[in-house]
């Protein structure tokens, strides 16, 4: 089973209507469309830019206000998701529930079905300034192509989340992020390094790029997207299918084969999956079958 993947390194800046938003994610869809891609990520907090829209008094809204275009966001991608037959990884948006405010990927299938997985590990800022709240449990999605993940920025730092993923029987992880410098750019591109290797599996990520100087929060952003695979004959021996020009506007596109993890589970020059030593750690692939 082969899937071609397309991860957008989206670009912030101030826009005046969500019309705007629109034309600029449509047009990053469009590109990977050309490019024959099945799955589309957008980065972590991409919806954010809609803050830069401001109020009649010209300030910036802030993160209580962006719920308000949960709807218009949901409509849109998946309208895009059905016309151009693609699964959407719909980066994340802030959504209410329950007078809560949760950091949600979403994932637009062609068909145009919607399912969400909230962000699980809050950074300190997300508590402190934004008063988000975690997600309270994992989920993986089938799709034509195989199961996936996705797990927001954070969530990659934590070795435990992943091998959940993994023995639920996710292949693919999709990793939105969101990082306003180097420290924390590294923290999650080595993370999810490690995660590839740990559980012989693809990571997909993908950042910010760009500035929203009229929006607390968003006004640096350092990213870079990147396709990431175990470190194993016959992958890459940096464990990099692709990867784009930091901070620049653009896509990077690569061809997944996940024939070739089934393989190195079996057959690699390590075996990480299979040598877990579960005699001294839980085994989540039992411990999930229990559940």
């Amino acid at each position: 089973m082969k899937l071609r993947v397309s991860a957008v390194q989206y670009h912030l800046h101030t826009i005046r209507s969500f019309d705007e938003f629109a034309r600029q994610s449509e047009h990053y869809l469009k590109t990977a469309a050309e490019y024959g891609s099945e799955f589309v990520l957008f980065p972590e907090f991409f919806t954010t830019q809609l803050m830069s829209i401001g109020d009649k008094h010209g300030n910036a809204l802030t993160i209580n206000d962006l719920p308000d275009f949960t709807e218009p966001y949901l409509e849109l991608f998946s309208t895009l998701a059905k016309k151009m037959n693609v699964h959407i990884i719909g980066g994340t948006h802030v959504i209410r529930k329950q007078n809560r405010l949760y950091n949600a990927a979403h994932l637009f299938y062609p068909d145009g079905t919607v399912e969400e997985q909230a962000k699980l590990h809050i950074t300190p800022t997300e508590v402190k300034e934004w008063k988000l709240t975690p997600g309270e449990g994992l989920r993986v999605f089938e799709t034509s192509k195989g199961t996936i993940a996705m797990l927001t920025c954070y969530d990659i730092e934590f070795p435990e989340i992943v091998r959940m993923a993994k023995a639920k029987g996710a292949d693919v992880i999709f990793c939105p992020s969101c990082t306003d410098d180097r420290h924390g750019f590294h923290r999650v591109r080595y993370t999810s390094h490690a995660r590839a290797i740990e559980n012989q599996v693809y990571v997909v990520l993908t950042g910010t790029v760009g500035s929203l100087p009229t929006v607390d929060f968003m006004r640096a952003n350092f990213g870079q997207a990147a396709v990431i695979t175990p470190n194993d004959i016959p992958f890459p021996p940096r464990g990099i299918l692709a990867e784009g020009e930091t901070n620049q506007d653009m896509i990077v596109t690569a061809d997944l084969d996940l024939e070739l993890l089934y393989e190195v589970r079996q057959s690699g020059s390590v075996t990480t999956w299979r040598d877990r030593r579960t005699d001294l750690y839980p085994d989540w692939e039992r411990e999930l079958s229990w559940s």
